[in-house]
């Protein structure tokens, strides 16, 4: 499979986020000698209540996460977390391990649709593969950080050379088609989001 390196990214990507919610998010890429800092925001509204995120989230040239930083203003609410893993799926959370997290490479973010990239860059599946990849799951209203059991099955890419993946989030019963563009970032995301830049 031919996804971007980091360098190759662009400088910054956004979404109209729809459907669950309404909303928009707009990501900014910082490359340095270690690989890329993803700095972002999403605004939304989500039934009755309005929420804001703002995020870094540091990954390595092979998009593996190295940390995260996370502040929500949401439900009457002001909060934040940090998260930072050794690479080798050992997490700590604001600075006390987090053994529960043990195994998870990636940090998955409620309120965002680009940390869907980052296990895809990473694994650079073939088509036909499926990979269970279980995530640091960072909830949007009190920022609760939990395990996420999900997976990804390559589908054969689509004749633009559009990526195809089946996303299942099993703790959610949640299935969905996501397509991504050639850096390797969402285009689609039913009923969550679409890709505006």
């Amino acid at each position: 499979m031919t996804v971007a390196r980091t360098h190759e990214l662009p400088t910054y990507a956004a979404w109209r986020q729809c459907g669950a919610r309404e909303g928009f998010e707009v990501v900014f890429f910082r490359l340095d000698a270690d690989g890329c800092c993803a700095t972002g925001h999403a605004t939304a509204v989500e039934g009755e209540q309005a929420w804001a995120i703002n995020y870094r989230i540091r990954f390595d040239r092979g998009w593996l996460t190295r940390s995260a930083r996370v502040r929500s203003s949401s439900f009457g609410r002001h909060s934040a977390v940090e998260l930072a893993t050794n690479g080798r799926g050992e997490w700590v959370v604001d600075r006390v391990p987090a053994p529960e997290l043990d195994g998870c490479l990636d940090v998955d973010l409620e309120g965002s649709v680009f940390t869907n990239a980052l296990p895809v860059n990473r694994l650079r599946m073939s088509v036909g593969a499926t990979t269970s990849v279980p995530a640091a799951y960072v909830r949007t209203s009190t920022l609760r950080v939990e395990r996420l059991e999900q997976s990804y099955s390559r589908l054969p890419s689509c004749t633009d050379g559009t990526q195809r993946y089946e996303y299942h989030a099993h703790g959610f019963a949640f299935f969905a088609e996501l397509t991504y563009d050639e850096y390797g970032l969402l285009l689609t995301y039913p009923g969550i989001g679409s890709r505006r830049a």
